[in-house]
């Protein structure tokens, strides 16, 4: 059973997108001095009670029921108040799906929730389920692990290539300098190649590949030869058609089958926007497995987003809708995991980077949408606008994070330098 600790812990901190993680309205929308009223009475009477709970927490996020300004929210159906009072963030969530409510700016909606620190003053008893079900099931065992895959990156490639940059990038992109999506994505791709130190003839792994982005960048421009894996057939045969005639090789397999004897070594090993769907339970298994594939004097650059503590389950909207089994780290148990194998050499974020990068892909979507109607419906584009603003909420309110960390087998021979963004 949870301790207390872990109860505070899932309730306060348990979401990945960043949600309201659920509104706790019994004591406010309950009066037992109304029992003994007709039905409709009661249910008038509870319902003006929700909505009044409901605006005195947003208030305190300066958000208003009806206003005017862009992260306000507008309500369309009566049922709102109490399906998020009693749902928390999937009632959130899926009421925006089913049209219930409205918001230009839900990014700045849940950003000034999170800011204000709605989350820690309500409860959710989903995710002390969820909470219970990661320390009692490996909820990304390998029966598991292909699910991600099938929901989300086999969602279709029109629907990414539609809203990625020609890089086919979908994690943070670098915005140090660039005044574009396709500038920030090139940036990060480069920079990442910088901080290995790839050079002409070496050899690169790539863990949870996407679609090749930074194996096509890593071949074009540094002259390396790659390995990818993903769990993602769309995935796999988009980029297998498009770098067919570089020096790439894409692997449909999960990481913990690579390569299982050692018997394989490369120069370089990479990991962008994967580490997400490994789960604690499974992260010894991962870095040994990236140990094994890395040469003695090799380098390791893992690229994740991070949550600030510990102890979180998944937000359960996100869960059921977005990423399946996903689980962030923090920075304490990122290092954990990682130093029985590796020497830690740097450690570089920059979270901030992913909410321009979240509304930009928000704005090429809807851009796209005119032709991506005739394969998806319009409650999966409410879906899918809800959790790009979502995410981009919880990262201007740097709830989530993003790290780069560069390791070592061994330490680097003579200390390791990050290069100048």
């Amino acid at each position: 059973m949870l301790n207390e600790s872990a109860r505070a812990d899932a309730a306060g901190h348990g979401r990945l997108a960043g949600g309201i993680t659920a509104i706790d309205g019994g004591e406010d929308v309950k009066d037992s001095s109304t029992m003994g009223a007709p039905a409709a009475e009661r249910k008038g009477l509870r319902a003006s009670q929700a909505r009044a709970a409901f605006e005195r927490l947003l208030a305190l996020a300066d958000v208003r029921v009806g206003g005017n300004r862009p992260w306000d929210i507008q309500i369309h159906h009566p049922g709102t108040f109490d399906r998020v009072l009693g749902q928390g963030s999937l009632g959130l969530g899926e009421s925006y799906m089913d049209g219930w409510w409205d918001c230009e700016r839900i990014d700045e909606f849940i950003c000034r929730a999170l800011r204000a620190g709605l989350d820690r003053q309500v409860r959710n008893p989903a995710l002390l389920l969820l909470a219970l079900k990661a320390r009692l099931i490996n909820m990304q065992s390998p029966a598991r692990a292909w699910q991600v895959g099938q929901t989300h990156y086999d969602t279709g490639n029109l629907l990414f290539e539609a809203m990625l940059d020609p890089t086919m990038s979908y994690s943070c992109g670098y915005w140090n300098d660039s005044a574009t999506l396709e500038q920030a994505q090139r940036a990060k791709l480069e920079l990442i190649c910088r901080k290995l130190q790839l050079r002409p003839g070496m050899t690169l792994l790539d863990i949870g590949c996407g679609w090749g982005g930074l194996m096509r960048h890593a071949a074009e421009h540094h002259g390396v030869s790659c390995v990818g894996l993903t769990i993602s057939r769309e995935q796999a045969s988009w980029a297998r058609d498009r770098l067919r005639n570089l020096p790439v090789r894409i692997e449909l397999a999960d990481y913990r089958d690579f390569n299982a004897d050692g018997s394989i070594g490369f120069d370089r090993v990479a990991s962008v926007g994967m580490f997400e769907h490994v789960g604690h339970r499974n992260y010894s298994a991962y870095f040994r497995m990236a140990r094994r594939s890395l040469h003695e004097d090799g380098l390791f650059l893992l690229h994740t987003i991070g949550k600030n503590h510990p102890g979180a389950a998944t937000d359960p909207w996100i869960a059921r809708y977005v990423f399946p089994n996903g689980e962030l780290p923090t920075a304490g148990e990122l290092c954990t995991a990682a130093e029985p194998d590796f020497v830690i050499e740097d450690l570089h974020n920059f979270g901030a980077d992913y909410a321009p990068t979240l509304m930009a892909w928000l704005a090429r979507f809807d851009a796209a949408w005119p032709r991506l109607r005739e394969h998806y419906p319009e409650r999966f584009r409410r879906m899918w606008r809800y959790y790009l603003m979502a995410c981009a909420g919880a990262s201007r309110a740097r709830d989530n994070q993003l790290w780069q960390l560069v390791l070592s087998p061994r330490g680097a021979a003579g200390g390791y330098r990050r290069p100048l963004a």
